[in-house]
C-alpha cells in the first residue's frame, strides 16, 4: 500500500476541526464557571415593592398598606353612553376629493379636523363650503356623519 499524502487542504481542514473543538471547551468551561446552579433560595427570591415594581430585597414592613378585595377594580368600568356627548357642529370644508370620496371638515369650535366619507354625506360638498355636521365614532376615530351645506 501506498503512504497517505497530506495535502495543503487536508491540513487546513484539519487545523479547523482541531481550533472549533478547542473553541467548544472553552464555551464548556466559561458555563461552568459563569453557572447559576447551587444558588440559595434567598439568592432567587423576588419581591414586588410599593410601586409594583420587581426587587431583590424585601419591602418595607412600615409601608404596607390594607386594602379590601371590594375596592379592587378588574376590568375596564363601563363607559357612559357617548350619543349624547356629540351635538350638531360648524365647520369648514378644508379639503374634499370627489373621486375618491372622502375629505376633512376643520372644526369652528375647537380646530380639530375631522374625516368626513361620502356616505355621511346627506348634499355634495366643496372645498370651502360651510357645513353642519354631527360626530361618531369610526374605525380609526371621529368621523363626520349627517354632514349638510349651510
Amino acid at each position: 500500500m501506498g503512504k497517505l499524502i497530506e495535502t495543503f487542504s487536508k491540513k487546513e481542514r484539519e487545523k479547523k476541526k482541531f481550533k472549533k473543538q478547542l473553541d467548544k471547551k472553552d464555551k464548556a468551561e466559561e458555563r461552568k464557571a459563569n453557572s447559576n446552579k447551587g444558588k440559595s433560595l434567598e439568592d432567587m427570591m423576588a419581591y414586588i415593592d410599593e410601586n409594583g415594581n420587581i426587587t431583590s430585597s424585601p419591602p418595607d414592613p412600615n409601608k404596607r398598606k390594607i386594602m379590601n378585595a371590594e375596592d379592587i377594580q378588574i376590568g375596564v368600568p363601563k363607559q357612559e353612553n357617548l350619543a349624547f356627548a356629540y351635538p350638531v357642529r360648524n365647520g369648514i370644508v378644508a379639503f374634499y376629493n370627489e373621486s375618491k370620496g372622502y375629505g376633512f371638515i376643520k372644526d369652528l369650535a375647537s380646530q380639530e379636523s375631522i374625516f368626513v366619507h361620502a356616505n355621511g354625506l346627506t348634499q355634495a360638498i366643496r372645498e370651502n363650503d360651510k357645513v353642519t355636521f354631527e360626530t361618531g365614532q369610526g374605525a380609526k376615530g371621529l368621523n363626520a356623519i349627517k354632514v349638510k351645506k349651510l
